[in-house]
């Protein structure tokens, strides 16, 4: 009998689209552009001042999956660290600067892989542009020009009457003629707004107009779940189209939920290799055993598997056995047991109480012949 392969594939997956073309960064040792897999960053909610702090959670991101971190850096304490922040972190710092340009070349000296900068509200900021790309280019420091709906430049402002997305299109390829104009090409543009469908627009405008390697974010997306939603659907519209290159989900929650999310977008897509996936059904009046404790229980129990396992968690006797034996590991439930299926074979029948425990023993035994995911940290999803 010819064996079918079940399970996650093991050739690459299709996308829906090829990844536009762009011009290819350095931030750090994080490639970002086309020629690099898409990144996945997130920002600090300490003082930056507080070096040990900053520290401590710049290592729960990077456990969490996360590539690039950004520091806020309001005050001359906070530039005063960064020094150490950047030198001791194990991924890229990024200095978040706004309002003083001082800033700007104190991230630069401290050794920070990148400075973001918003040209709206740094004073004078384009009469700086010469000083900030010289001192970028010395130091192999890149930029991000990140413009963003709430701090859009006066001018533009009166033009449009809002933030438009033509007004933020129209800010980020002056600013980025600017730092051209002075032989400073080491730089990424973000055009951020808390409406997705303005967002889209924003972005996809400026893909049109050049091959700038593209930040991509909602701004203020809001709570957990609401922002999660509007930072899925924007995100899914444009890296659907090959656009974005890398991604900051920004939520009203601790990072490292920014950074499962925006890991799970991105292997959603088929954008990075898929870890642990939970295949749970929604529940309906078929089912015959509580799923939701059954989904939340295996999730409980296998997180931090860090390889390509695919789950299966199903209640009742419809599609329960299908989605089982598609999976590397997954239960059929109903009547009270529980049937056990390993690449498609039923391998073993147990009572209710004894499923989640068999399923987490089982999924170990797997794991320990599958290569973890490159760069992965602990990351869970259920999906309905």
């Amino acid at each position: 009998m010819t064996s079918i392969p079940l399970g996650m594939p093991e050739a690459p997956a299709p996308v829906l689209a090829p990844r536009r073309k762009t011009r290819q960064i350095k931030v750090g040792s994080v490639g970002v552009g086309s020629e690099s897999p898409i990144s996945v960053q997130s920002m600090t909610t300490t003082l930056t001042s507080d070096v040990n702090a900053t520290l401590q959670q710049i290592a729960e991101l990077t456990a969490s999956g996360c590539d690039i971190v950004r520091v806020a850096c309001p005050s001359q304490d906070d530039a005063d660290a960064l020094p150490a922040i950047a030198k001791k972190s194990q991924i890229p710092v990024i200095a978040d600067i706004h309002f003083q340009p001082k800033y700007v070349f104190a991230a630069i000296e401290a050794g920070c892989a990148a400075v973001r900068v918003n040209p709206g509200n740094i004073r004078k900021f384009d009469d700086q542009v010469k000083e900030i790309a010289a001192a970028a280019k010395d130091h192999g420091t890149s930029i991000r020009i990140g413009v963003n709906a709430g701090s859009l430049d006066k001018r533009l402002l009166e033009k449009y009457g809002k933030a438009t997305p033509e007004a933020l299109v129209e800010s980020a390829i002056w600013e980025a003629s600017l730092f051209e104009e002075h032989g400073f090409h080491d730089f990424k543009i973000s055009v951020k707004h808390n409406d997705p469908v303005v967002m889209v627009r924003a972005y996809e405008l400026l893909a049109e107009a050049g091959d700038w390697p593209l930040h991509l974010g909602v701004t203020e997306a809001g709570p957990a779940f609401q922002g999660t939603i509007k930072s899925s659907v924007a995100f899914g519209s444009l890296l659907s189209k090959g656009i974005g290159d890398t991604i900051r989900v920004s939520l009203s929650a601790p990072p490292v939920e920014e950074v499962k999310v925006g890991l799970q977008i991105l292997e959603s897509l088929n954008l990075r290799p898929r870890r642990l996936e939970i295949v749970s059904c929604p529940s309906c009046g078929r089912a015959q055993v509580d799923v939701y404790k059954l989904a939340d229980q295996v999730t409980a129990g296998l997180d931090g598997l860090e390889v390509p396992l695919r789950v299966a968690v199903m209640g009742c006797v419809v599609n329960g056995p299908g989605e089982a034996r598609e999976a590397d590991l997954g239960v059929a439930s109903g009547n009270g047991k529980g049937q056990i299926f390993v690449k498609g074979e039923v391998i073993k029948t147990v009572p209710e109480s004894a499923i989640v425990e068999t399923l987490i023993e089982e999924a170990m035994k797997i794991a320990e012949g599958m290569e973890p995911v490159e760069g992965a940290g602990a990351s869970v999803s259920v999906s309905g």
